[in-house]
């Protein structure tokens, strides 16, 4: 059944070649044809371009991008039908993982451009394997990051300092709440946004790698979040009240209009922050999750990366695709339009909203983003804010208990298969 399937995709690929996506072959005057299809729906114009460039320079290879709506699920209903692009752009996330453990992807290992990519955006991508497996299976394109925007004209005025440890930041917040203002802005009515902080608290208070090691029984969550739970609740006490009323938006045009000082989020949210104040100076920091220095690093996770199916019939062409895409021209098309940070090593623009981070991002200093690692099912945002909300005395251990029970509850299967690896 599964090969009838087979050559029914490959006969209505041929059908419907002009109109219908994938299933990448010679065409009748002799050309290659591969086909990406991409996540980033906000990177259309400037995926365009790029096709357009690509195709006006190769007589050999024609290029089709496209960026669907709802690319993942469209993703995965061809998936099903057999009908595969050559390419996918991805995050690196947890829809990278799932698709890496169903053997979707070919091993890249021998692709020329993975030689330029930073180190810290390779030893993401081996983390985000369910289960550790043998090559390198996607080309990181472009990061984002995240820690704490600031008002950077405020702090000027009064002459204060970016923090490099805990309790350096914490007493900076004390220091503005006694000028009569607000050092920090939540948008806890959207639970994904209780995300920021904890990710960016964790990177320096907990190991890359703890889910594998959960995974292992070499570690329990209870133990390993206790104390970025701790200290994401004590931000509480600093931030505007029932900050659990208010949005993401809400948060945005807060901090846009100057109604508190500090926002710990991601670089994503500086469109929003610049639609509602084009003019405002802002710069950003490494969240400081502990009080030694040594240990800050910068949370950052791959917002594109390029994996090529397994089953890509012209890996050759494929190849030819994405070193041509990791050129400096095309990364800096894709920077100038996109923003964000590029995983290639070299001198790229780092936007001056990114300025205080530039250490970090030019050395490579950078863990993923925890959240990457668990499963949609397990609703991680919804169970950080109930705890936020929960005043009782347990409300620590209640909520690190149920981590692990989750854990163990949404990952099962996964577990069993690791632990079956490692005996």
């Amino acid at each position: 059944m599964k090969t009838f399937r087979k050559i029914m995709a490959a006969v209505l690929c041929v059908m419907m070649i002009v109109t219908l996506d994938g299933c990448a072959q010679a065409s009748e005057d002799g050309i290659t044809e591969i086909e990406i299809v991409s996540y980033k729906r906000e990177a259309i114009d400037v995926m365009d371009e790029i096709q357009d460039l690509f195709n006006s320079t190769h007589d050999d290879i024609r290029l089709k991008i496209s960026s669907p709506n709802e690319a993942m699920t469209i993703l995965k209903t061809r998936f099903i039908r057999d009908d595969y692009p050559d390419i996918v752009a991805i995050g690196g996330d947890i829809n990278y993982s799932n698709f890496l453990d169903a053997g979707l992807f070919m091993d890249i290992s021998d692709l020329q451009a993975l030689k330029e990519v930073k180190e810290g955006y390779l030893d993401i991508d081996k983390q985000l394997e369910l289960v550790s497996m043998d090559g390198v299976y996607a080309l990181p394109y472009v990061a984002n990051v995240a820690g704490v925007l600031y008002n950077k004209d405020i702090f000027n005025k009064y002459g204060w300092k970016i923090p490099n440890t805990w309790d350096e930041f914490i007493s900076l917040c004390q220091t503005i709440q006694s000028k009569g203002l607000t050092p920090l802005y939540f948008g806890y009515k959207d639970t994904w946004t209780t995300l920021a902080p904890w990710n960016a608290l964790a990177v320096d208070l907990v190991d890359a790698n703890i889910c594998a090691q959960v995974n292992k029984n070499e570690a329990t969550f209870a133990n390993a979040y206790r104390e970025v739970a701790t200290k994401q609740k004590e931000l509480l006490k600093y931030c505007q009240p029932n900050p659990y009323a208010y949005s993401y938006t809400d948060a945005a045009t807060a901090f846009a209009n100057g109604e508190a000082v500090m926002w710990p989020i991601g670089s994503y949210a500086i469109s929003q922050v610049q639609s509602v104040n084009p003019d405002m100076n802002i710069d950003s920091f490494v969240m400081p999750g502990s009080n030694d220095p040594n240990k800050n690093i910068l949370n950052s996770g791959i917002d594109v990366q390029f994996s090529i199916m397994e089953n890509c019939p012209n890996k050759e062409a494929a190849y030819e695709v994405l070193n041509f895409l990791y050129t400096d021209e095309v990364l800096n098309m894709y920077l100038e339009d996109q923003g964000g940070v590029a995983t290639k090593k070299g001198e790229f623009p780092i936007a001056e909203y990114l300025k205080g981070m530039e250490t970090y991002i030019l050395a490579g200093e950078v863990a993923d983003f925890q959240d990457h690692h668990y499963p949609t099912e397990m609703a991680v945002d919804a169970m950080i804010q109930t705890y936020l909300l929960d005043k009782k005395k347990d409300a620590l251990d209640t909520f690190l208990n149920k981590f692990d029970t989750d854990w163990i509850r949404y990952n099962r299967d996964l577990i069993a298969r690791v632990q079956k690896e490692e005996s």
